[in-house]
C-alpha cells in the first residue's frame, strides 16, 4: 500500500511550507515525491533548492495517498497549468488528502474544489477563497473532510500534525476495507474442475 504524498514544486515556492511538512511526514513513515514542470532544481523564495523527482505530466493521482501544495509565488504560476488542476481535482474526488497552506489555496481555488468547504490561508487570499465559495476561518489549521488548510509558516506545526493524523486514519480505513473484502474467485473454474484438481 502506497505511503507516498505528491507535492508540487516550482521556482519561488515558500521554502518552509515545503520542507517542514516533508520532514514531519518522513518522521511519520511517509514519503514525499516532488513533481515539477521540468526535471530540474527549483529555488524557493529564500533560495533553498528543491529538485523535481517527477514531471507533472507523468504523475498519476492513483499512485499517491495525498497532495501537498506549498505557498509562495509558485501557486500563482502553477494554477494556470491544466494538469495541476486536474490532479488536484482527482485527489479531492478520490477522498485523498489535499493539503494547502498560505497562497497554496490559489491552486485549490482554480481547481474549483472549495465551494461550501471551510478553509483558511494567507489573509492576502481571503477574498479569493470566499469568492470561490469557501467558508473562511481564521484558524491555524482547518480540516474539512479531506481538505486541510493552514495560514502561514507560523502555523506549520499544527498543519503537519493534521496531515499526519489524516493520513494515519486514511491508511487504517483502507487497510480495514481491504481486510473485509470478499476472497477473489478464480475466473473460469467450475465446481467439477475443482473437484478434479483435489483428487
Amino acid at each position: 500500500m502506497s505511503r507516498t504524498i505528491l507535492a508540487f514544486v516550482d521556482d519561488l515556492y515558500e521554502d518552509l511550507e515545503l520542507w517542514y511538512p516533508r520532514l514531519r511526514l518522513e518522521e511519520a513513515g511517509y514519503q514525499t515525491r516532488l513533481a515539477g514542470s521540468e526535471m530540474k532544481t527549483f529555488r524557493g523564495k529564500n533560495g533553498y533548492p528543491a529538485t523535481a523527482e517527477a514531471l507533472l505530466n507523468d504523475v498519476k493521482s492513483a499512485d499517491f495517498i495525498g497532495l501537498l501544495i506549498p505557498g509562495g509565488f509558485m501557486p500563482d504560476k502553477l494554477r494556470r497549468d491544466p494538469k495541476v488542476l486536474s490532479l488536484t481535482r482527482e485527489f479531492c474526488e478520490q477522498g485523498k488528502m489535499v493539503a494547502f497552506i498560505c497562497h497554496g489555496g490559489w491552486i485549490a481555488i482554480s481547481a474549483k474544489i472549495l465551494k461550501g468547504k471551510r478553509a483558511t490561508g494567507s489573509r492576502g487570499i481571503k477574498d479569493d477563497l470566499e469568492n470561490a465559495g469557501a467558508i473562511w476561518a481564521d484558524e491555524p489549521v482547518v480540516v474539512d473532510g479531506n481538505l486541510i488548510s493552514s495560514r502561514t509558516p507560523k502555523d506549520l506545526a499544527p498543519f503537519a500534525a493534521a496531515m499526519v493524523g489524516f493520513l494515519d486514519s486514511f491508511q487504517q480505513t483502507r487497510q480495514s476495507n481491504a481486510d473485509k473484502a470478499p476472497p477473489k474467485k478464480l475466473p473460469g473454474l467450475k465446481p467439477a474442475m475443482l473437484k478434479g484438481m483435489l483428487r
